[in-house]
């Protein structure tokens, strides 16, 4: 965020703010899991310094939207992917999940956290 909104690249009407996962926590050791902090940018927009740019590929995603406490972030992935996923039909897929952070929790009345879950999937 820092970089962006010194390039003035932040728009609150515009801009998603998300996290991409690299690694499943339940596989992957702790020390080696991997994630990247983000923040859409206009197409063409110059990269530099330590900041790299990636296009998130499309495609058919299961989308759970919740509002949690900072600490429930594992218990609501657990939930799509646990209880969820089992009995959809479909299966998680090779792309990246992620999660669109869609509120500021300091404003949130309740310090609630507003968030999409976005697991890529296909069907079995």
């Amino acid at each position: 965020m820092q970089w962006a909104g010194s390039r003035d690249l932040v728009s609150p009407s515009e801009t998603v703010v998300l996290a991409i996962y690299h690694d499943n926590p339940y596989v992957t050791p702790a020390s080696k899991l991997r994630s990247d902090a983000c923040v859409t940018v206009p197409k063409g927009t110059p990269i530099a310094d330590d900041i790299g740019s990636m296009v998130i590929p499309g495609g058919l995603f299961a989308v759970a939207h919740v509002e949690i406490d900072g600490s429930q972030y594992g218990e609501a992935w657990d939930r799509l992917m646990g209880e969820w996923m089992p009995q959809s039909g479909y299966q998680p897929d090779d792309r990246l999940c992620y999660e669109i952070y869609l509120n500021d929790p300091g404003t949130h009345p309740e310090s609630k956290h507003i968030v999409e879950l976005c697991e890529p999937i296909r069907p079995l």
